[in-house]
């Protein structure tokens, strides 16, 4: 009996959506395309996840974004002198920032860095400073290496430019933020640096900074790996 009702159950639902009854908001749906504007919820990662095997898709993604200012070039697949073989990548240039220089990233990386610029980073700066970040420096996102540059290690997210290591922040206004000097104060600028922080951990799989060991003492490392490594 209990079976014949589950069955039930699951065929009125089937008919709901099926005629429209009721119907999944496109951000809580996986199999909605990805829009770098809809409300960040678990599923978002996923979706980031699943362009990762889709390079068609995944460019197109970045095309429908909403922003003049976003500039970037499609790579094909290669391997870079010292190994290690890239493939879904593209090199960002510019999002709504400028960059101390561009940098290769895998596609659905370049995706997660505009969805988290835009719904996270702006939001906190205006927040905080009633100023948007104009400039981000960042120490670069592909190296052929293994994590720490240990030989017996397992191979860096850096390896296949699944991270960027973002040092600071620049405001409209002139202030520069970085984690070297500001991180864990309790002025606007450490308040900042821990919005940017919590805010990164809904959109990047990895995300870790001073708290997590020395190594990241002066900056955010930004990887698509794993689904909530926050610290």
């Amino acid at each position: 009996m209990r079976i014949l009702i589950i069955i039930l159950i699951l065929i009125v639902i089937g008919m709901g959506f099926e005629r429209g009854w009721w119907s999944i908001p496109r951000h809580w749906n996986p199999w909605q395309p990805l829009t770098v504007d809809d409300p960040l919820t678990p599923v978002t990662k996923w979706k980031l996840k699943r362009l990762s095997g889709d390079r068609e898709a995944c460019l197109a993604t970045l095309e429908r974004v909403p922003d003049a200012a976003l500039r970037y070039a499609p790579l094909d697949d290669h391997t870079p002198v010292g190994g290690c073989p890239l493939s879904n990548v593209v090199r960002l240039r510019e999002s709504g920032v400028e960059f101390n220089a561009s940098f290769v990233a895998t596609c659905p990386l370049a995706l997660a860095w505009v969805m988290f610029e835009r719904q996270r980073l702006q939001p906190a700066a205006e927040a905080v400073f009633d100023s948007p970040v104009t400039r981000v420096e960042h120490y670069g996102s592909f190296a052929c290496r293994n994590v720490y540059g240990r030989e017996d290690d397992r191979r860096s997210e850096h390896a296949t430019a699944e991270a960027l290591d973002v040092a600071a922040f620049r405001l409209v206004d002139g202030r520069r933020i970085t984690l070297r000097d500001d991180w864990g104060d309790e002025d606007d600028a450490g308040a900042f640096l821990r919005e940017v922080r919590d805010g990164a951990c809904d959109v990047f799989g990895s995300v870790l900074g001073p708290e997590y060991n020395a190594a990241h003492a002066d900056h955010f490392h930004f990887g698509m790996r794993g689904f909530r490594l926050c610290r």
